[in-house]
């Protein structure tokens, strides 16, 4: 009486009260040996693109299923995005916004917008420019039709700008430089502004795209994507106003400013038409039996696009009412380091 039991009377016991532990899965980054963590880590990418193959394959035999059944196959699920889930924003346009459409027509560019004025661009630098800055505005010239060059000089920007209203320019873009790069862009439109600011970054020049396209003088189509808010939609239609409102299509030129978290891609196009022949064939991909010529062809039209350069991004650093004035200028819009505490804020 009393006594203590076996050990082999407990063990057993144990077992079936303890539910099974599955093993701890080894970290590839807590094997010190590289070989061995590499090794593991290939592993573990292997099996992880297997198990998606496997998941991809039930759903597409689910969906199958469902069509042949008749029934309505399940939902596809719509990825997470910083996009798709950004902060909600008041200023962001809606079709049916009347007092938006209304301001439209009374705005600075809405002569240019309504083909009452021709733009005429004025191009000029800052006063320390450098050699990769001439060659930058050779090609903004190219893009932009009826844009024309002015050394900088030693003139001041105001008095850049008072002969530009004289000589009925439309709009004038400052090119500034820093340490022999293009940096920054100042858009001003005349004769009354608005004046942008954008930060210039990942500038390549036409040269240095490979298999690019020789632009022709026609004028181009403008495409402008994903300016929703209030603010990108003013910058839109200053972008807009550099641009002649009636393209030649003939010249299959297309010119792009995509915005993107706040970023505008800048993007320049031709597309170009192929016609290829291919030989008629079933669906296994071999020849028809009744096909006895095979000189037979049928000839299709294949559509690709070159690009022409060149390719740069624009970030927007402040909107000021009226032309350039550092001193006494209004800003409507200003970008500050603490706007930036949220990845899903955007303001274009």
């Amino acid at each position: 009486m009393g006594g203590k039991r076996k050990k082999s009377d407990e063990e057993p016991l144990a077992e079936e009260e303890q539910p099974q532990q599955k093993k701890r899965q080894v970290l590839p980054s807590l094997i010190k040996n590289k070989e061995k963590r590499s090794a593991l880590h290939a592993k573990l990418k292997r099996e992880k693109k297997l198990e998606k193959r496997k998941k991809t394959k039930a759903r597409d035999a689910a969906e199958k299923r469902a069509l042949e059944l008749g029934e309505e196959p399940q939902p596809k699920k719509v990825p997470r995005t910083i996009e798709n889930t950004r902060e909600f924003d008041e200023t962001v346009c809606k079709p049916d916004d009347e007092e938006l459409f209304a301001a439209n027509d009374d705005d600075e560019f809405s002569a240019i917008l309504k083909r009452q004025r021709t733009p005429k661009i004025l191009i000029t630098t800052c006063r320390f420019n450098s050699s990769r800055g001439p060659a930058f505005i050779s090609e903004l010239l190219s893009v932009i039709p009826n844009a024309h060059y002015y050394k900088r000089g030693t003139y001041e920007l105001k008095k850049i700008v008072d002969y530009a209203k004289k000589d009925d320019f439309t709009s004038l873009i400052v090119v500034h430089t820093n340490r022999r790069e293009p940096d920054a862009l100042l858009v001003i439109g005349l004769p009354d502004g608005p004046t942008a600011h954008f930060k210039l970054s990942k500038l390549v020049l036409r040269k240095d795209i490979k298999n690019h396209g020789n632009p022709t003088g026609h004028k181009p189509e403008l495409v402008l994507t994903n300016f929703t808010t209030r603010l990108g939609h003013h910058i839109g239609r200053l972008i807009q106003s550099l641009f002649p409102q009636d393209p030649n299509f003939h010249g299959r030129r297309v010119v792009t400013f995509h915005n993107q978290r706040d970023f505008i891609f800048f993007r320049h196009h031709r597309y170009i038409f192929d016609t290829k022949e291919s030989k008629p064939s079933d669906s296994k991909g071999k020849k028809m039996e009744g096909d006895k010529d095979d000189k037979i062809s049928q000839e299709r039209v294949v559509a690709r696009l070159q690009e022409c350069g060149p390719r740069f991004t624009l970030k927007l650093i402040s909107l000021q009412h009226g032309t350039f004035d550092t001193k006494n200028g209004e800003f409507e819009w200003v970008h500050k380091p603490e706007m930036d505490t949220s990845r899903r804020r955007f303001f274009l």
